[in-house]
């Protein structure tokens, strides 16, 4: 058979025919071609999916974020908030996202809408945080598109609305070395306890009598309420009699709750009329009398730590409950004058008793003043067990419920060179601080519009 013969006309035009009938090649490339856009367009559709579920994400992380910052605002030490904002959004990763903050932020505002004092260390009462989320697009990449950046922005106020009841138990140390004078106080004159007094009433002024109630303890204790009253009577002819740690009651409690230390929410100065006002110093130029450190018993707190948490159930379980523990920590009373059983270890039967009260929710709040920061027998020197070995300011930072609620002076070799704490020089700032991060805590933070002014 001839080429020709194979390749005749008739042949050909069969061919081309039969090819012009068959249609299935090209349906199977019309299938790919519509099976590559549904691909494309489920991919568009997840990744759209994607970015909400990143962009709600986000809105939430940095709402809480802000909530987390504005609880710090002039609680401690400038900037604590901004930190605390910052670390917040770095311990909140979202999935598939890279999250940064955006430049500038976070920011700390002073609004003059909300009504609440900028007053304290940030000069601030809100803080703005934005952040920005960043995700990859894989079938973004065709129309142009490799990556997504979204934003969120919130605003927190350090708090709002009338609040929940609080209940604050002020313990303050009366031992013998509260009557050394107090160089770095911003009282002139002032002995250790004088400038805890005024430290004390800058706290009340601080506060709201309308859900804040307050009381105060001391020791050692007194034996009897006829002596507690003379801490608080204004007169300076009686002092009170002390009672041994060791005693079968010694009394602790000087003045019981109060809420009459201001005559309203917005007074501007103390109630001189007040019990717990005058105990603290507060009454005035015809009132001569005030605590007083009479001593001689040494230092034990793990009574009158145990003894306001058992007030403060006793008041309401419920409630917002506070202890301020003032002193320098250095627990080493003569094992005679101590409950029996508990002469050795008496810096960790404080902190024991300090970890309880937070473990029933109580905030523990301690102000280290002027606390030694050598191990034993420097301080704390019945605590020599194995692994006992403390130092004073270890055992005031044990004690607070959390890092944001320890507190210390800076005067002299304190806390603060050796410990990270929530510092100032003086402790009437101090008490503000304090007094700032208790209101935070009974009122709370609370979001706010970002147009807020």
């Amino acid at each position: 058979m001839s080429i020709r013969q194979n390749f005749s006309l008739p042949r050909i035009r069969l061919a081309i025919q039969r090819w012009r009938s068959d249609q299935r090649g090209s349906v199977a490339i019309m299938v790919g071609f519509m099976a590559i856009a549904f691909s494309m367009m489920l991919g568009l559709v997840v990744e759209e999916a994607l970015i909400y579920r990143t962009t709600t994400a986000l809105k939430a992380s940095t709402a809480m974020a802000a909530l987390a910052a504005a609880q710090d605002i002039n609680c401690c030490t400038t900037s604590t908030a901004i930190a605390r904002a910052q670390s917040y959004s770095t311990l909140n990763p979202i999935k598939e996202a890279t999250v940064t903050m955006v430049s500038g932020y976070p920011k700390l505002k002073c609004l003059t809408s909300t009504g609440v004092s900028c007053a304290g260390t940030d000069s601030a009462n809100a803080i703005v945080v934005s952040q920005q989320a960043t995700i990859p697009l894989v079938f973004g990449g065709f129309v142009g598109q490799s990556t997504k950046t979204i934003t969120a922005t919130a605003t927190a106020g350090v708090r709002g609305g009338v609040g929940k009841s609080a209940n604050v138990m002020l313990i303050v140390d009366t031992t013998a070395s509260m009557n050394n004078s107090d160089p770095g106080c911003s009282v002139s004159g002032a002995t250790r306890l004088t400038c805890a007094e005024a430290g004390a009433r800058t706290l009340l002024q601080a506060f709201n009598p309308s859900i804040v109630s307050v009381g105060l303890m001391v020791f050692p204790g007194v034996n009897n309420t006829t002596s507690a009253g003379y801490d608080y009577d204004c007169s300076s002819s009686k002092s009170p009699t002390i009672a041994s740690y060791s005693a079968t009651s010694p009394l602790y409690q000087i003045v019981g709750f109060s809420t009459d230390y201001k005559t309203s929410p917005t007074a501007t100065t103390l109630n001189t009329s007040s019990n717990l006002v005058r105990a603290l110093g507060g009454g005035g130029s015809g009132c001569a009398q005030g605590l007083q450190a009479i001593g001689g018993y040494g230092t034990y707190y793990a009574g009158v730590i145990a003894a306001a948490q058992a007030a403060l159930v006793a008041k309401n379980p419920n409630a917002f409950n506070v202890i301020i523990f003032l002193s320098d920590g250095d627990a080493n009373a003569s094992s005679s004058n101590v409950p029996s059983g508990q002469a050795t270890n008496q810096c960790h039967e404080g902190i024991t008793a300090a970890q309880a009260a937070t473990k029933a929710g109580t905030a523990v709040y301690t102000a280290a003043y002027g606390s030694p920061t050598g191990k034993t027998p420097s301080s704390c020197s019945t605590d020599t067990g194995t692994g006992m070995a403390i130092s004073a300011c270890t055992a005031m930072q044990s004690m607070a419920s959390t890092p944001s609620t320890f507190f210390s002076d800076t005067t002299g070799t304190t806390c603060t060179s050796t410990i990270t704490a929530n510092s100032t020089a003086d402790l009437v700032a101090l008490f503000n601080a304090i007094a700032a991060s208790v209101n935070s805590g009974s009122t709370g933070a609370r979001l706010l519009s970002n147009d807020v002014s």
